[in-house]
């Protein structure tokens, strides 16, 4: 039996429940505030859905990868500059392609005939203009619809909006990448909320070196347990008990629930008593997304020199997108990046498979490609500790619910990605809901225990001066 309770009035006791950006932000947090704090974490690394792999010999990131709105306002900004980490932007605001801008881009028909800049400009402006006719769909039904529903009602409604041809084609790789920033087939993904999510100013940018530093730099001297994977929550009056898959316990005054929403959608964790109707509708009604990535390091370069390569086709299933992380890192290495049902129909292939899988989409656009020497693949809808990349709003389910799952119950506090009304998906996401959830956490047992001071400042307040952070686009 192990217990953290507390020995003294001065040291409250909390566990964390999960190892990834929501739950190590929240242990620092607690700790930095006096708290006793352990975290339980079910992988043998920490991190959760932030995967940096070194296996090539240098940092490629096969989980999240890029810092969404490269300024002062992401409330990572001030920990990254700290660092020293280098960012290398693939954005400004407003990019039509989310994460990326047209001004470095590459896109292919299936016989390796590259598409004119001009054209995929034009569609993409005809995109946008779809979307704003979303709107009015949007407007004048009651009920929700998907994102690829709306999109057919307004191509009745104008049929000068429809494309032929290669343009059709193109304008099916735009929504094949708004599909892989949901992580979702456009025929769930709700019209309702689909663009609630709240873009910060200052664009896109790669984190160069991976966001492995950023995690260990928070993780420091934090009380972790590797191979720890919870069974059992059970909420008591004088606190929580947490059982892991050896049977081992752990006592607390509260916990902090910091598992993806995939994990929770599994029902692997039992909750005891059970957590209320209304979390238990909120954990079922969230969409989880599936996106992956299968990172192929070539000897030389023999792409141009370009941020990503695309390859387009008749249906956004079809298409195909690559990261050059050569324009980035200076490494040879092709990523691609399949979402939705074609992740998942990937992720029932071996690895061998799926690396071949994706090296034949770039042998169409390069017939002479030599073959990659090293692979990596994630698995993130199948790993038993994801299952599922992250959030995004389902037809017919409203938004509220992120803000729900974030409400605590009793003396257990809820954080993640899929927490985040505001930044869901993100990693900026999952940080700032740790810290809300451990300022709830640290409020309410303090509060129990008669500690409570107001005037003591709120945990974030006292954040590092900002640092310039390091952007380039060369």
């Amino acid at each position: 039996m192990r217990t953290i309770s507390r020995t003294n009035q001065s040291s409250p006791s909390v566990i964390v429940i999960g190892g990834g950006f929501a739950g190590i932000a929240a242990a620092r947090a607690l700790y930095d505030a006096s708290f006793r704090v352990i975290v339980l974490e079910s992988r043998d690394r920490i991190g959760g859905r932030v995967c940096t792999d070194y296996s090539f010999g240098f940092p490629v990131d096969l989980g999240a990868s890029w810092l969404h709105g490269v300024s002062k306002e992401n409330p990572l900004a001030p920990l990254i500059g700290r660092l020293g980490l280098p960012l290398y932007r693939t954005s400004g605001d407003n990019s039509v392609l989310y994460d990326h801008d047209l001004e470095s881009y590459a896109l292919f028909d299936k016989d390796g005939n590259q598409v004119s800049q001009e054209l995929v400009s034009q569609v993409g402006e005809t995109f946008e203009t779809i979307l704003e006719e979303t709107n009015k769909v949007r407007e004048e039904f009651s009920e929700d619809t998907s994102i690829r529903h709306a999109i057919s009602i307004v191509f009745e409604r104008n049929p000068k909006l429809r494309l032929e041809g290669v343009a059709h084609k193109v304008l099916q790789w735009y929504l094949c990448r708004m599909e892989g920033w949901f992580a979702a087939d456009a025929d769930t993904i709700s019209l309702k909320c689909w663009d609630k999510e709240e873009l910060l100013p200052g664009g896109h940018g790669l984190m160069v070196r991976g966001y492995k530093p950023v995690i260990n730099t928070l993780a420091k001297g934090l009380d972790i347990r590797l191979n720890h994977r919870v069974k059992k929550i059970s909420r008591r009056t004088n606190g929580v008990k947490v059982t892991v898959e050896n049977g081992r316990t752990f006592f607390a005054d509260a916990a902090i629930v910091a598992l993806p929403l995939g994990v929770l959608k599994s029902n692997t964790v039992s909750f005891e008593p059970r957590l209320p109707q209304w979390k238990e509708e909120a954990i079922a009604d969230l969409g989880i997304g599936i996106e992956n990535k299968i990172a192929l390091h070539f000897e030389k370069v023999f792409w141009p020199n370009v941020e990503f390569l695309g390859v387009v086709a008749e249906t956004s299933y079809e298409c195909s997108y690559f990261l050059n992380l050569h324009k980035a890192t200076g490494h040879a290495v092709l990523v691609y990046m399949p979402a939705g049902q074609l992740a998942k129909d990937i992720e029932q292939m071996t690895d061998e498979a799926a690396a071949s899988s994706a090296f034949l989409q770039l042998k169409k656009i390069f017939p002479d490609a030599s073959t990659p020497i090293q692979y990596l693949v994630s698995h993130w809808g199948s790993d038993v500790n994801s299952l599922g990349s992250y959030s995004y709003d389902k037809v017919g389910k409203p938004h509220e619910l992120y803000d729900k799952l974030r409400i605590p119950v009793d003396n257990l506090f809820f954080a993640g990605e899929a927490t985040s009304s505001d930044f869901p998906g993100s990693v900026h996401g999952a940080y700032s809901t740790g810290l809300m959830a451990a300022e709830d956490c640290r409020m309410r047992v303090l509060e129990r225990y008669g500690e409570l001071d107001l005037f003591q400042p709120v945990m974030g307040e006292e954040t590092l001066a900002s640092v310039p952070l390091l952007i380039s686009r060369i």
